[in-house]
């Protein structure tokens, strides 16, 4: 980013933690929707910057962490084949399934390679036509477009040879389900930039007004951050709950809407498992029955395979923001990046990899005071 040292000013940060003391009258409790949220304000300690009244709590924006149990099993079932080349972004190698992972299976032989964006599998796949390419397909609306477009070439070459493992998630329907749980203590959204960037801020407003709650969409830098949470508390304060965009560097009201056209002529909207939390509606993305061929589900036989999380994490209870990592009594014990039980401890947008990377044991009160 060319100019990130005015959002990283450390007096600026000051000021506007005063400003939004100075216009809080009672507690609120605000959810940041993305793990890049959660891991800047736990880096930069901008919670302890806020007045005691303003609690932030993290919410489930790490499409790594809420990847099912049984999708990873699914992955590693496919990986695991002797024909197949599996790609995938690095965060999703060490997430755990019920029993193994796919850097387990890259150890015992199988050809897991790390990719940086769908199109390098598909030119793995015209390299390589003797051999089936799966890649798999995580992520929010974010990664849709360029996930869809691999697709969409695909099917336009005839590649019968690549496929992909579709772990799509959708935003504004778990921010539903959050809100319409007798458990939800939220007020406020900040809601994440990089998704509206691509679907634009329509989809929540009829969330901002069906549940009386403000949604301010925000950057990722802690002055984005810091501003989000003032525009969120100044709303909450005056009685309004409205979609307000904090991030117009990026950010448009209609999105990319190239973009939202590629992922409607692909994939089409339907439920989904989101590890932790249990199923939402109309919350997953799938490939379309036209593309049915480039469904790596179909095509290796493993959509019926079922799995149950590990029973000791509670990183459903940290998604919905009803825990905080350092809750839990497995964190950093029985629990770590090197032996995870759950994702939010391997994924680097995981809130668990954020408290264990900056919060262990106090080392992060010398790190930041230095």
């Amino acid at each position: 980013m060319k100019y990130v040292d005015e959002y990283r000013d450390a007096d600026a940060a000051r000021r506007y933690a005063g400003a939004i003391a100075a216009i809080t009258t009672r507690p609120w409790t605000i959810m940041e929707v993305c793990g890049g949220q959660t891991h800047a304000i736990v880096r930069f300690a901008l919670d302890e910057l806020l007045p005691a009244g303003i609690s932030l709590v993290h919410g489930p924006g790490c499409p790594v962490c809420v990847t099912s149990v049984e999708l990873v099993d699914r992955a590693v079932a496919i990986a695991s084949l002797p024909e197949v080349i599996f790609c995938s972004f690095g965060d999703m190698l060490r997430v755990p399934g019920s029993t193994d992972d796919l850097a387990a299976v890259k150890s015992r032989g199988g050809d897991v390679r790390i990719v940086y964006s769908p199109m390098d599998a598909l030119a793995l796949a015209r390299a390589h036509p003797g051999r089936q390419v799966v890649f798999f397909a995580v992520g929010f609306e974010t990664t849709a477009p360029a996930n869809a477009m691999a697709v969409f070439q695909a099917r336009k070459e005839a590649r019968t040879n690549f496929s992909v493992l579709v772990s799509h998630v959708l935003v504004p329907p778990a921010m539903e389900a959050l809100l319409s749980a007798p458990s939800c203590r939220v007020d406020g959204f900040l809601a994440a930039g990089h998704v509206c960037t691509i679907m634009g801020t329509g989809e929540y407003e009829p969330i901002a007004v069906r549940h009386r709650v403000p949604i301010v969409v925000t950057g990722f830098e802690p002055i984005d951050i810091l501003q989000g949470i003032h525009m969120c508390v100044a709303q909450l304060e005056q009685g309004r709950a409205e979609v307000e965009n904090q991030y117009p560097r990026s950010v448009r009201n209609r999105g990319n809407e190239l973009a939202v056209r590629m992922i409607r002529e692909v994939f089409e909207i339907v439920p989904r498992q989101w590890r932790g939390i249990g199923p939402i509606a109309r919350s997953g993305l799938a490939l379309r029955p036209e593309f049915a061929d480039h469904d790596a589900e179909r095509k290796f036989g493993v959509s019926s395979m079922t799995a149950a999380e590990a029973p000791e994490c509670i990183s459903g209870l940290v998604l919905q923001g009803l825990r905080k990592p350092l809750e839990c009594p497995a964190f950093g014990t029985r629990c770590t990046p090197e032996s995870p039980l759950g994702a939010t401890m391997v994924s680097s947008e995981g809130a668990c990899a954020a408290y264990y990377r900056y919060r262990r044991a106090g080392s992060w009160r010398a790190t930041t005071s230095s």
